[in-house]
């Protein structure tokens, strides 16, 4: 729920906006009373994440103590699933907010690219292509996540959930009087009853505009389901049939008058509003149970982005100089393995992509540490003919791999090749707002190659090349380091500091060209293990003072406010902030080129989303691609991680160039959100800061403390908007994705410009793709121009694939570059939609009648398992429910099917189980067994003859088998 205030958000533009609803509100409340999809899909995430969390801890005998309902916040769910001790450990829930908000923009999205598509929102009786978009949906987001591509998983998750949500806003489900979910929209086996016929007549008009009780009573009684017709160009509509509803709903002034949806309070059917969000948020936690049950429990918390550790993620240059690189690499990724190992600050993933020239990758993903320590083991520094290499095609790689938020290290020492990829890679820093950091061993240093290459050959990095990487490393918060290939481990601390966990930027600025300067940056009694980082020439110096007015100089490699080091263009300053909160001061004393990185471990940080109000049939805001309009306002949603004491004081955008600070007006949308709107911004490169006070220390006055964004948000005077009407494509199959570039003047279109801009599209799967290489904005064209990307897959894709597309625009003279990303999954159409059967053969049951006795007796449960002779074939038995042991072989059935013999044995103290079958397209059947003790005996059930092979390929007869059991009770759920 929103706070009142937010009704205030925007002013008039909000108010134009609030006639348009046709569903629920996509982000944001106008009422400060509705639900919006965005408050419950969060309500769904965090519910379900707990539960799997409070499951995790019962299996390993934790404590979960956590109160798991609608009142979560991010904070209490990764606090309470965290494995560390909570006092001492410090969280960080960037990773796992960040997951959340992409869900929601995702279901958000669908407002704006299918908005007077019915089926996307159950409209017009449209229940079995509603649904089929849910269940083929979900197929993705499980294909996804078995590949580990967890990105492209919820961009298809939070679609599927806006339609899903949307049924129990639109349809009669809740007039009907049902209090649980419609199951049967989540399983494609299981027909859709009760749905009112085409010629069905189910509504009456509303009298007098009060429409409680225009469903016709036979609907009711005879329990029929339906939704309401909406149209914005006809009032057309099936005899007798009910309509939507609302201001832009033509077809509701059209006899039967009147609406029946529940999206806001204020709705034809708005007295059943919160009945149909809480139906929302539980039928969005079963559909998320059965993607878990389906993929993992694992994979099910990074789908969620829950993790208390970042990922270790390497590009690195494989061609003959590199052999001291590759063996540092080496060096400090296993240190850190082996340092972290089993504890909460193993990394979550590793990433390695190694690149040359004329290859880069493939890319390794994998959460198995011996695997990534294989992969790198396996490195060699070899070959490579001329001098540049392909460094920015493994970035690419990298950058779509890894998730949002990641540090990536690059190891090369030679110039890009691949150049031209300059402004796609900014385009995926800016969109994943991951830091990049390079490592750039011998600058200008002149080297030769093994003479058992291709003869002597010069590597020289100049210094264009260099700046190429420090470019790229200022706009994702990254840092070059330039250092000799001897100091390259003092370097590489960098990536033991940043592996911590919770690292927070503090403060961060950039001088080009540099100037003697000062600046200040406040330490907050959540800080920990402070660092400054400078990057610059050999004679720079600086002056480092704390908030007690201890001073320390570049001259002093320890003193009392830090330990220095120095590797290449690195000055690293371990800061003693211990008891000094305050202001803190750092003088720098350069002429050339510098940069200063305050960081520090803190759980109080911030996520932050650049958002646009879009008008239309679901007027709300939208998460906008791409950056913002030079001299328009912009807006950021933004939320406070870590703290439920600190206050947001101020969030600016800054600068640092030109010491430009901008101011943003604050609106609280509660639990720690904020709108925050900028009215126009000028043209510049910024990153987003917060300010505010954190009373969470205890001392009588608040803490005042600063964050800043690692990325730099970046303005543009040109418009790139993509008409893409589907993010799944299939194997094989051509998409074909409509653009439109436009020219701006103070944020809006100019119609009345021309020009021509330049068109690039680039793929990270280097499909086969063609697109203009320009489009020109003709005189009389309104300021715009569009184009079409077309997109092939090949047949050879996995199901579960992800593919990002950018597509850049720049103007003739090279100056201002705006861009489009695009998530695409690769999905081939599911034919299996039937859950695997399950048939129990017989339960043998030898348990006493005495509890107290049971630990020393077994049961043992045995049951076929087939997903039949046209499925995809079971790929999984896991214990839901149980502690036994679970054993199991393979048979032919009598039909030819393949047939899964499955047999647990548990102690007798253990009395249920309870398995979950999941076949290859991740569909999911439940099979479960309870036995009881009981003092009589009584016949045993007599299995068919069934004929198995056991993995070790001996064949086991149980034909005929009579088995006297203790009375036992045996049922079957299928859900």
């Amino acid at each position: 729920m929103m706070h009142r205030q937010a009704v205030v958000f925007m002013g008039v533009v909000i108010l134009s906006l609030s006639g348009l609803i046709h569903s629920f509100q996509p982000l944001f409340t106008l009422d400060g009373k509705s639900t919006t999809h965005r408050v419950i899909t969060q309500m769904a995430l965090l519910r379900k994440t707990a539960e799997v969390c409070r499951d995790i801890a019962a299996t390993e005998g934790r404590d979960f103590s956590l109160t798991i309902d609608n009142s979560l916040t991010a904070d209490k769910v990764q606090t309470a699933c965290s494995s560390s001790d909570p006092s001492s450990a410090v969280l960080s829930t960037v990773r796992f907010q960040t997951s959340i908000a992409k869900v929601y923009f995702s279901n958000a999205k669908v407002d704006v690219i299918y908005a007077l598509s019915e089926k996307y929102h159950f409209d017009d009786e449209s229940f079995e292509a509603g649904r089929d978009l849910i269940t083929s949906g979900v197929s993705a987001v499980k294909a996804s996540v078995k590949l580990e591509n967890f990105v492209a998983g919820r961009w298809t998750l939070g679609r599927v959930c806006h339609t899903l949500q949307d049924f129990y806003s639109h349809s009669s489900w809740v007039e009907l009087g049902r209090t649980t979910p419609y199951s049967s929209l989540i399983r494609p086996d299981e027909p859709l009853q009760n749905l009112a016929g085409p010629t069905v007549p189910t509504c009456r008009s509303c009298k007098g505009g009060n429409c409680t009780d225009n469903l016709l009573p036979d609907l009711l009684q005879q329990g029929l389901i339906t939704s309401g017709y909406f149209s914005i160009f006809s009032s057309s509509k099936p005899a007798g049939k009910c309509s939507h509803g609302g201001t832009f709903d033509r077809t509701s002034r059209r006899d039967p008058v009147g609406g029946i949806n529940k999206d806001v309070v204020g709705s034809s059917h708005g007295f059943l509003h919160q009945k149909a969000a809480d139906l929302a948020v539980n039928a969005t936690v079963e559909l998320l149970q059965d993607i878990r049950v389906a993929v993992g429990d694992k994979n099910f918390l990074q789908l969620m982005g829950l993790s208390q550790s970042s990922v270790l993620c390497f590009v690195i240059d494989t061609t003959g100089s590199m052999a001291d690189d590759i063996a540092e690499a080496k060096r400090v990724s296993f240190d850190i393995i082996d340092r972290k190992r089993g504890t909460p600050q193993e990394p979550s993933a590793y990433i390695l992509v190694p690149f040359n020239d004329p290859d880069f990758g493939p890319l390794l993903r994998t959460t198995d540490a011996d695997v990534f320590k294989d992969n790198i083991n396996r490195l060699s520094a070899d070959g490579g003919g001329d001098i540049p290499e392909l460094c920015l095609s493994g970035l690419q790689l990298a950058l779509t791999a890894a998730p949002p938020s990641s540090e990536i290290f690059v190891f090369t020492d030679a110039p890009a090749k691949d150049a031209h990829l300059k402004s796609t890679i900014t385009a995926l820093i800016e969109s994943t707002k991951s830091v990049v950091t390079f490592m750039l061993t011998d600058v200008l240093a002149t080297r030769q190659r093994r003479k058992s290459l291709q003869g002597v050959s010069q590597r020289l990095l100049s210094e264009s090349d260099a700046q190429l990487y420090r470019d790229l490393a200022q706009a994702s918060g990254g840092q070059a380091i330039e250092v000799t290939k001897s100091d390259l481990s003092l370097a590489t601390s960098i990536i033991q500091d940043t592996s911590a966990g919770a690292v927070v930027t503090v403060f961060q600025v950039v001088r080009n060209p540099g100037s003697p300067a000062e600046f200040t940056f406040p330490v907050d009694s959540s800080l920990r293990n402070m660092t400054a980082y400078i990057t610059g020439t050999s004679s720079l110096k600086f002056t480092l003072t704390s908030s007690s007015g201890v001073s320390q100089s570049s001259s002093q490699s320890s003193g009392p406010l830090a330990s220095v080091t120095r590797a290449g263009n690195l000055l690293r300053l371990g800061l003693n902030t211990e008891n000094q909160t305050g202001s803190w001061r750092i003088s720098v004393d350069s002429d050339n080129p510098y940069s200063v990185k305050v960081t520090g471990q803190s759980s109080v940080n911030f996520i932050f989303n650049l958002v646009e109000a879009h008008e239309g049939v679901h007027g709300d805001f939208d998460l906008k691609e791409g950056r913002a309009l030079s001299g328009g306002n912009a807006s950021l949603l933004v939320s406070v991680t870590g703290s439920d004491t600190v206050k947001v004081t101020e969030v600016t955008l800054f600068d640092s160039s030109r010491s430009t600070e901008v101011n943003g007006s604050l609106q609280s949308l509660g639990s720690g959100n904020f709108l925050v709107t900028f009215r126009e911004v000028p043209a510049g490169d910024f990153v987003v800061r917060m300010r505010g006070e954190d009373s969470s220390s205890g001392s009588r006055s608040p803490n005042s403390f600063q964050r800043q964004a690692a990325t730099q948000l970046k303005t543009s005077s040109i418009s790139v908007t993509v008409q893409a009407n589907t993010t799944n494509t299939e194997p094989g199959s051509t998409i074909i994705i409509p653009f439109t570039v436009a020219a701006t003047t103070n944020g809006v279109v100019n119609d009345s410009a021309t020009g021509t801009f330049t068109v690039r599209a680039n793929n990270d799967r280097s499909y086969t793709s063609t697109s203009p290489s320009t489009v020109t904005v003709a005189e009389g064209g309104g300021g715009k121009a569009n184009g079409t990307v077309t997109l092939t897959v090949p047949e050879d894709a996995a199901t579960g694939t992800d593919v990002t597309l950018t597509i850049e625009a720049e103007n003739a003279a090279a100056t201002d570059v705006n861009y489009a990303v695009i998530r695409l999954s690769v999905a081939a159409k599911v034919t299996d939609v039937t859950r695997p059967v399950c048939q129990v053969v017989m339960i043998l049951d030898t348990c006493p009648s005495s509890s107290s006795l049971c630990a020393s007796s077994q049961w043992t449960f045995i049951a076929n398992l087939t997903d039949g002779i046209n499925g995809t074939g079971i790929d999984s038995i896991t214990i839901r429910l149980g502690n036994g042991t679970l054993n199991t072989t393979t048979a032919t059935g009598a039909g030819g099917e393949n047939i899964t013999v499955a047999s647990y044995s548990a102690p007798c103290c253990s009395p249920n189980v309870e398995l979950t079958v999941v076949d290859k397209v991740g569909n999911v059947g439940t099979c479960a067994g309870q036995v009881r003790a009981l003092t009589t005996a009584v016949p045993a059930v007599t299995p068919a003859a069934v004929n198995t092979t056991s993995s070790r390929g001996h064949t086991l007869s149980t034909s005929h088998c009579l088995l006297i059991l203790i009375s036992a009770v045996v049922f079957l759920l299928w859900r």
